[in-house]
């Protein structure tokens, strides 16, 4: 398999964590935002949705931000418009979140190149759904 933007491993070491947050989860499950919420949720992994204009999606609540979350979680994964991405990792920064997978659709030059200066660990262009179903 060809390591694209050197990420396999750091793809593995995210699979390996526990606790993620899904911003841009959505009610709506023709959307990706659903569909990673609950892909992430079946694998078994502690899942916090976060959308401003959600309060629960297939049970769960959902959180207006990551600072709102109950607890720090491990990866904040993606699936927004790429400008509000934008506004989420410098969120992430502030929180001190260090791992950000960025779904393919969300991402934007300016949020990959905000995490890489900020010594954030960022999975990009590529989909969680696929890998997730090669994790233990």
């Amino acid at each position: 398999m060809v390591d694209i933007h050197g990420v396999i491993e750091r793809i593995e070491d995210f699979a390996g964590r526990r606790r993620w947050a899904v911003v841009g989860a959505s009610r709506d499950p023709e959307k990706y935002g659903h569909r990673v919420f609950a892909s992430l949720l079946r694998a078994g992994y502690e899942v916090y949705g976060v959308n401003p204009n959600a309060v629960e999606v297939l049970g769960q609540p959902i959180y207006p931000s990551l600072a709102a979350l109950p607890e720090k979680p491990e990866v904040v994964n993606i699936v927004v418009p790429p400008a509000i991405t934008e506004e989420i990792v410098r969120e992430c920064a502030e929180l001190g979140l260090q791992r950000v997978w960025i779904q393919p659709g969300a991402e934007s030059a300016a949020a990959v190149q905000y995490c890489l200066d900020h010594g954030i660990e960022v999975v990009w262009d590529v989909c969680v759904m696929g890998y997730r179903r090669r994790w233990h």
